[in-house]
């Protein structure tokens, strides 16, 4: 092993450790094999075996940068960041296509995952909370693909985020007062405009005295509250056995004496088992919904219940009874922001959402239901 290169002796050995490498081992074993190297050679050694064989390699000082939400690679020469305002270049570049292949899958299996030319991708959180999905080729036509989301563990209230500009004119007034009428509502909106960290912040308003369950992929909800229970998925394993479904929590939680039921993302079947509960005497239920507009929330429910198992009357009619309002934000370039305040309606056989407050002062058909949800409004 003595003629390879310093780097691939200690990847080999490291290879016999059991768990992901720490800064730290990597460091000592470097030591062990750099020989006579100097000093400064020495130092320069550790820096890029650490760079190389621990965290995120290369991208882990973007991962660690204030602001940053999303580190994306699209090849060796093409490493892009968000830090809230959009896509920028990062100033970051990989030696060659085998170097991001390499760190995509180490980071798959400190996940406990693998990924490989028979299971080309990977969904998974990591040690540290930071979402991870990796795409191999073929099936990624320019080289390996890395996305990275970060998991910021700051638990801001309403006040913080009406002091950042997210909570604009009558909205936290409104959103304070859904929280105390025990009304059941989904945080709306895009990719990173911000639906995780309202709904904690809103969260933090429930009253001291109350038990809240949480249903989670992965733990990014940081409610200030006293009484949170926290369940999470599991994916399968290796074998394919041993898989937990955020249907499975929901089914759990409803066991479990909850005051205020929360799905931290309703994107699959588990949408029929919340409504239900919701249609149940579990007053004050939420969770997230990707949806582009909160007149398409109605659509995003259908499509899920349906493809659950419901009849698509089954799944307005749901809704109608379970739901009373729509929380919608919106990337702009001053940041996230509370763009809409829905109510939800009967429309027949059908749902619908009505404006109830609008930040762009545009009409609001469902003022005054709104109004009359909220007892007189927050004022």
């Amino acid at each position: 092993m003595s003629g390879l290169p310093l780097v691939e002796r200690v990847r080999a050995r490291l290879a016999l450790e059991s768990g992901p490498p720490s800064r730290a081992a990597v460091a000592a074993l470097v030591r062990e094999e750099a020989g006579l190297l100097g000093e400064t050679d020495v130092l320069e050694a550790v820096r890029d075996a650490v760079s190389e064989l621990a965290g995120a390699g290369p991208l882990e000082p973007l991962l660690r940068a204030p602001g940053v939400t999303d580190v994306l690679v699209n090849g060796p020469g093409e490493v892009w960041v968000d830090r809230g305002t959009g896509l920028e270049p990062a100033d970051v570049r990989f030696p060659d296509e085998d170097a991001v292949r390499r760190l995509a899958v180490r980071l798959a299996a400190s996940a406990g995952h693998r990924l490989d030319d028979a299971a080309p991708w990977v969904d998974a959180g990591l040690p540290d909370g930071t979402r991870l999905h990796a795409v191999l080729p073929p099936v990624s036509g320019g080289g390996t693909c890395l996305s990275l989301r970060v998991l910021r563990r700051c638990a801001l209230d309403l006040a913080d985020l009406a002091a950042r500009g997210t909570l604009p004119g009558d909205s936290e007034a409104l959103l304070r007062a859904v929280v105390r009428r025990r009304l059941a509502f989904l945080v709306t909106g895009g990719t990173g405009s911000g639906k995780t960290t309202l709904l904690s912040a809103l969260l933090g308003e429930v009253p001291p005295g109350e038990r809240m369950v949480l249903c989670e992929d992965a733990p990014e909800l940081t409610p200030a509250h006293p009484h949170v229970v926290r369940l999470l998925t599991r994916p399968p394993n290796v074998e394919g056995a041993g898989q937990v479904t955020l249907r499975d929590l929901v089914r759990q939680a409803l066991r479990m004496r909850p005051d205020r039921l929360v799905v931290g993302e309703v994107r699959g079947a588990e949408v029929t088992d919340l409504l239900a509960a919701l249609n149940t005497g579990h007053d004050g239920g939420c969770g997230t919904l990707h949806a582009n507009r909160p007149a398409e929330v109605p659509a995003r429910l259908e499509a899920l219940g349906v493809a659950a198992g419901l009849d698509r009357r089954a799944v307005h009619s749901q809704a109608a009874a379970a739901l009373a309002a729509v929380v919608h934000l919106r990337r702009t370039p001053e940041g996230r922001q509370v763009a809409e305040v829905g109510v939800v309606r009967r429309d027949g056989d059908l749902v619908a959402v009505d404006a109830g407050w609008r930040a762009d002062g545009g009409p609001c058909p469902g003022a005054d239901r709104l109004a009359g949800l909220l007892d007189g409004g927050p004022a």
